[in-house]
């Protein structure tokens, strides 16, 4: 079976992994949430909503009603990739909300993280 890409992946399949990685280090669901509708303009309600839905990561990014202008602020390594230097625009994006749970997880207060 040909493995999947993150685009192709459900967004709730994702997101839970996102939830998963910040609780573990005494976050909350709550502050990935507000994270993810700051970089994306989605509600807390429409959040959920896709999360319990069947859309794909890819059309969650693609779709966002309101993409923060100021993400482009976001930079450091994930997984080992400079942010900043990606040139796939969803991947980009993908890695924007990954660095951000990161800084959160690391135990920076989320004012900081929402440049």
């Amino acid at each position: 079976m040909p493995r999947k890409s993150i685009f192709d992946m459900r967004f709730g399949d994702v997101y839970a992994l996102l939830v998963q990685k910040a609780e573990r280090k005494g976050r909350t669901r709550a502050e990935v949430a507000a994270l993810a509708a700051w970089l994306t303009g989605y509600s807390q309600e429409e959040l959920a909503s896709l999360a319990e839905s069947g859309a794909s990561y890819g059309a969650f990014l693609e779709n966002a009603p309101a993409y923060n202008p100021r993400a482009e602020l976001i930079t450091g390594k994930v997984c080992g990739v400079q942010v900043e230097s990606i040139e796939d625009p969803l991947m980009k994006r993908v890695r924007q909300l990954d660095k951000l749970v990161d800084e959160l997880s690391k135990g920076r207060p989320l004012e900081k993280i929402m440049r």
